[in-house]
């Protein structure tokens, strides 16, 4: 039905997370029409992003070729408080509340039995050689609030307290502006359970 190198742009922009085949068809034709340009910059962007970009050799965090990520080259961030996330986009999520000041570490994914993926698979080996060097004496756990998380929460919990580290994990419960009525069970027993004394002054 289409060109060769139209039905291969399709095809590849499918292939991209959260890009089905409709929407994948509508980006091909959206870059059929945009100026030769504006198509050559987002390529060349690709590409540069491929080649340019590599893992922080102390939180895994992403960074530029050779180079620690920005956060790990502040130096006015606490070095003896780091959060554990499974993925860069969470350190992003955490940076927008601004509530943290301290480092992090990403696993780069989450236990899952059924996928394969056992600690081997997740960067805990690095987790574990920052502690001293660094003088980490709290990890916050900031796990995804699933089966996985939390099943990855409590084995690092498990591994981490015997050496002495505070390990705490993250609150979860009911959103700003949800109604109670629409929330499930484990998300309410959450609410519950993170519940703290209200401030009055």
């Amino acid at each position: 039905m289409y060109t060769g190198s139209l039905r291969r742009l399709i095809d590849e922009l499918g292939r991209l997370p959260g890009i089905g085949p409709k929407s994948a068809q509508r980006i091909a034709f959206h870059l059929l029409k945009v100026p030769g340009e504006d198509a050559h910059r987002l390529a060349a962007s690709i590409i540069d992003v491929k080649d340019n970009t590599a893992l922080c050799p102390v939180c895994l965090n992403v960074a530029d070729t050779d180079s620690l990520c920005p956060i790990c080259i502040d130096d006015r961030r606490d070095t003896t408080v780091l959060c554990v996330v499974e993925d860069p986009r969470d350190i992003v999520a955490v940076e927008r509340t601004s509530q943290f000041r301290g480092r992090y570490h990403v696993l780069h994914g989450a236990l899952n039995p059924l996928e394969g993926v056992g600690p081997e698979q997740l960067r805990v080996a690095e987790l574990l050689t920052r502690l001293e060097p660094e003088g980490v004496v709290e990890v916050i756990l900031c796990t995804n609030p699933n089966l996985e998380g939390e099943a990855t929460a409590l084995y690092l919990a498990r591994l981490l307290t015997p050496l002495g580290v505070n390990v705490t994990r993250i609150a979860s419960g009911l959103p700003v502006g949800g109604d109670l009525e629409y929330a499930d069970e484990l998300t309410l027993g959450r609410a519950l359970e993170g519940r703290r004394t209200m401030e009055t002054t």
